[in-house]
């Protein structure tokens, strides 16, 4: 299934499957709000767009910021990349170590290239933000990557 995600001026997009596939979402950071935006999912009928106002890039900068490196690894696919691996996650209640019941609400692996810090090559994501997943979860994989910015664009269906 294709997977874009483009940026311009603290923007994002990405956008997962299309028209012709059986999944087709997008996600947006878009003038400080994240959106979600579910085109197509088996046996889902609500398509309304979700907004989650004072989101922006630096605020999923600062969580990403917070990722801790799991070691180097090869990934075995054609070609062979080779990656630091970084977990992130966020969990509920935030209390110091210890013996305490703490729930996660998100992980995510992010598989990012040794040379080009910029450049990740492989994602997975767990957690509420996957609902509509019976695993929930979400595996991204890059098979080309360009570092040039893109147009990001609110959907219709979604309100300012």
């Amino acid at each position: 299934m294709p997977f874009t995600w483009t940026g311009l001026n603290g923007d994002s997009q990405m956008i997962a499957g299309g028209p012709r596939y059986p999944i087709w979402f997008t996600n947006l950071i878009y003038h400080g709000s994240l959106y979600t935006l579910t085109y197509k999912w088996p046996g889902l009928d609500d398509h309304r767009c979700s907004r989650i106002p004072g989101f922006t890039l630096d605020t999923l900068n600062q969580k990403l910021g917070t990722a801790r490196f799991v070691g180097r690894e090869t990934l075995q696919r054609n070609p062979r990349r080779h990656v630091n691996h970084w977990r992130v996650g966020v969990v509920v209640p935030q209390l110091p170590p210890g013996k305490h019941l703490r729930f996660p609400l998100a992980l995510g692996d992010v598989y990012v290239d040794q040379r080009d810090r910029g450049t990740f090559w492989q994602v997975l994501q767990f957690g509420v933000q996957n609902l509509f997943d019976p695993e929930l979860d979400e595996w991204l994989v890059m098979n080309t990557f360009k570092h040039t910015p893109g147009k990001v664009r609110l959907p219709r269906r979604c309100p300012r």
